[in-house]
């Protein structure tokens, strides 16, 4: 049977609209400030954020900012902030929050994939970093919008770490037995091998998490008292915790629906 009329105008409707919110991702202005996603994920290693922080910023078109890679990114560029934090590195100090908070402002400012808003892991850890970290975003007339924490018992971490992968360049990471890649010991995406970090041992881990609870407390009533705080349990299947993540997401965004809804595609 020969589309109708209206069915082929209604197709047309669709695909003008995809077209134009092609252009919108493309240019990097697709949302307006209170639309864009700005947030942190929080959780013990471990916990998953490997695995559903990629999802998010794909879904959501915003930047991954991983303090640690990014760190040793500005080192190995030798950049000014690189040589800084090299420096203190190297005498076995801790880097301070003010070399933190430019290095996320520097990707905020000159990283294109920043512009319709961030995921930040591995900061803030204190109360400290959380309040700069504010002032930072409030000179950019900008504001978090959720602080997500992905809590899990410490016990069932141990077999999550010492059979996580991880593939280097991205920071994508699989598991051998609760998210396995499609290939052994290789990337999904690039074919790239995947290897197994030396510090993924339980003696390790209990020093990690040790140090991770210690400093959470804090910077979790923090994010309480500005009732942004969401926590989910990591215990759940990852496509359990995506779930959960999207309604965190749209609960400030009733009635919205996506274009693809209307065509039997909801969006993944």
């Amino acid at each position: 049977m020969p589309p109708t009329n209206d069915e082929i105008g209604y197709l047309r409707q669709l695909v003008a609209g995809l077209e134009r919110r092609i252009e919108q991702l493309e240019s990097g202005h697709g949302k307006t400030p209170e639309e864009q996603l700005r947030m942190i994920l929080m959780g013990p290693p471990g916990a998953g954020k490997g695995t559903q922080a990629p999802r998010i910023k794909e879904k959501y078109c915003i930047c991954h900012l991983a303090t640690g890679d990014m760190l040793r990114s500005q080192v190995a560029k030798r950049t000014q902030l690189g040589k800084e934090a090299k420096k203190i590195m190297d005498a076995g100090g801790l880097v301070s929050d003010e070399i933190m908070v430019n290095m996320i402002k520097n990707e905020l400012e000159n990283n294109k994939e920043c512009k319709s808003g961030f995921i930040l892991d591995g900061f803030p850890r204190t109360v400290p970093q959380a309040e700069r970290l504010d002032q930072m975003l409030d000179a950019r007339k900008e504001k978090l919008n959720h602080a997500i924490q992905l809590e899990i018992d410490d016990a069932l971490l141990v077999a999550r770490i010492t059979g996580r992968l991880v593939h280097p360049a991205s920071g994508r990471s699989y598991h051998k037995i609760f998210n396995p890649p499609k290939a052994a010991m290789t990337d999904d995406v690039t074919g790239e091998p995947l290897i197994q970090r030396s510090d993924d041992n339980e003696e390790t881990l209990k020093k990690r998490l040790g140090t991770y609870h210690a400093q959470t407390a804090p910077v979790v009533d923090y994010y309480k008292k500005k009732g942004i705080w969401h926590g989910i349990d990591a215990s759940q299947s990852p496509a359990t915790v995506w779930t959960t993540l999207l309604g965190i997401f749209d609960e400030n965004k009733p009635g919205k629906t996506s274009i693809l809804s209307h065509v039997g595609l909801s969006p993944k």
